[in-house]
């Protein structure tokens, strides 16, 4: 099962603070051990909210509201994309993180093309398609 490991933002996150020299090569450390244990499929940390934006749509109106957005707990500082045997095992691997500071992560299962029962034969193959080229980048 894949999963999104989700690293809520903090006010330190959303203030530009940088994580310390010390979490940074944890972190390296840490993210070497996922890649090695063949479960770590992507990652990234985030700009602060204040460097985005949101496009609302309604229904036919799309509106672009420009960063910083409030309720922090709620915001995205980063995340993996991992490949794991379970929910319990991508638990296991998150308890090992190395945070130094306030942190809260959530982990999500991500859909995978066969769970979507509805999809015509059509959009399935183009799925693949653009799975396995994604793949092979």
């Amino acid at each position: 099962m894949r999963v999104m490991v989700i690293v809520k933002a903090t006010k330190d996150s959303e203030a530009g603070v940088m994580p310390s020299e010390q979490l940074l090569t944890e972190m390296g450390n840490y993210n070497q051990e996922l890649m090695n244990a063949g479960i770590l499929q992507g990652g990234e940390g985030l700009h602060p909210s204040a460097a985005g934006v949101r496009v609302r749509f309604s229904g036919n109106d799309k509106s672009v509201i420009p960063g910083p957005f409030d309720a922090t707990g709620e915001l995205i500082a980063g995340f993996w994309l991992w490949k794991v045997k379970s929910m319990e095992e991508a638990v296991d691997w998150v308890k090992r993180c190395p945070f130094d500071r306030d942190t809260e992560l959530e982990i999500r299962p991500v859909f995978e093309t066969e769970e979507f029962t509805d999809m015509t034969p059509e959009a399935r193959a183009q799925e693949e398609r653009l799975r396995a080229e994604l793949e092979s980048r």
